[in-house]
């Protein structure tokens, strides 16, 4: 857990951690690949991380998850990460959305399969009050989600209150994760790190669903990046 001194520490220390993993990684082997959350919590983290000085050119960006939108639609998780990520020296990395225009759902997770099998320097994670993470919530569609072989599912959280208006989902999975030698679980506010806590303390994946990306190191560690 590593608890910051207000936003604006905290977004530095993100970027920081983040952009550290790529350079680690960019040092050691031809590419270096990077899979992000959307939603509103990161943006600012993503917006100092364009900012790096890294070979951005060899950087791969993937998604955790992704509604079943298009990838220009405001509400994609593909359009939050152009927004604020794809610009500076950012703009040079190489982008994979996981929705093309005229895919099927089971197309675009063939193919977000395919290149799961690359691994991950890093994935940025982030989760909800009801303690989902990626787009793998409670409900009646989460055991088969966590008990797939495949790095990526198509999800129905249409019993989910936190999906809201997009229950059609495609997700990384805890096989999924288990590629990724780095995560990190950005989140703020008192109520967040209630629910982490709450997570830690049951233990109970049904219930809390970001307990995934706690135990797929394989003792590796969670780095949880918290700020009031």
């Amino acid at each position: 857990m590593h608890a910051h001194r207000g936003r604006d520490v905290w977004t530095w220390a993100c970027a920081v951690a983040i952009a550290a993993e790529l350079r680690r990684d960019l040092s050691l082997r031809p590419r270096a690949r990077l899979l992000l959350s959307g939603g509103t919590t990161p943006g600012p983290v993503y917006r100092a991380l364009a900012k790096a000085p890294l070979d951005w050119s060899r950087v791969d960006i993937g998604l955790v998850d992704e509604r079943w939108l298009l990838p220009d639609d405001p509400d994609s998780n593909a359009r939050m990460v152009r927004s604020h990520l794809l610009h500076d020296h950012a703009a040079a990395a190489r982008f994979e959305p996981l929705t093309q225009a005229g895919r099927r759902i089971e197309d675009a997770v063939a193919a977000a399969n395919a290149h799961a099998q690359l691994g991950a320097s890093a994935a940025v994670l982030g989760m909800g009050e009801d303690g989902h993470t990626a787009s793998l919530f409670p409900g009646r569609d989460l055991a088969r989600a966590l008990a797939s072989r495949q790095a990526y599912v198509a999800v129905d959280a249409d019993d989910a209150a936190g999906a809201q208006r997009w229950p059609r989902r495609i997700s990384l999975t805890p096989i999924g994760l288990q590629r990724v030698q780095t995560r990190l679980l950005l989140i703020q506010g008192e109520r967040k790190r209630e629910v982490f806590e709450a997570a830690l303390r049951s233990g109970d994946l049904m219930r809390y669903p970001v307990l995934a990306a706690l135990e797929a190191g394989h003792g590796s560690p969670l780095h949880v990046h918290w700020c009031e």
